[in-house]
């Protein structure tokens, strides 16, 4: 199973739109969003465009989370999993949270398939024994060039997509 990775959208509709299109052209049915969404609308109107399965942690400037939580009550297909979250997805046990160091503690517990996180804006792989610690980058394109991943449970690999290539 193929899943939709981002982080860091900072209310960039316009990058959002282009990554929720991607997912649906290729069939992508479940999205992680590893924090930093903003606006609690945008993140309403994530859940909706989308349709599938999302899970989201918040980042630091997901400031205000008691609105993001009440509009998540009438958002059947989100889950908000508070500063980190955990899943099992395909088979494969994957941890998701803001912060990379976080991420990195994460990674080194040998629980997880893979760790997805977000914050520091750079796209990044690193194995850590069986886990994939992985950040897609900013799909805001703050600071770099915008980009998003998908995670492939079948293989364990995941894939980096800039935006601008779309």
């Amino acid at each position: 199973m193929v899943i939709g990775i981002i982080s860091d959208s900072h209310d960039n509709l316009p990058n959002i739109y282009k990554a929720l299109e991607y997912f649906k052209q290729q069939g992508i049915t479940t999205l992680i969003h590893c924090g930093d969404v903003c606006a609690p609308g945008v993140m309403r109107e994530i859940a909706q465009k989308f349709g599938g399965t999302m899970h989201l942690v918040y980042g630091n400037v997901d400031g205000d989370r008691e609105k993001m939580e009440t509009l998540a009550e009438d958002l059947p297909n989100l889950t908000i999993h508070g500063e980190r979250g955990e899943v099992i997805i395909g088979g494969k046990k994957i941890g998701f949270i803001h912060y990379p160091r976080e991420a990195e503690e994460m990674a080194t517990t040998g629980q997880y398939d893979a760790v997805f996180y977000g914050h520091d804006h750079k796209p990044w792989e690193k194995q850590i024994g069986k886990t994939t610690l992985r950040n897609p980058g900013t799909l805001a394109g703050l600071f770099a060039k915008p980009t998003f991943a998908t995670y492939d449970t079948a293989t364990n690999k995941a894939k980096l997509i800039l935006v601008e290539t779309l």
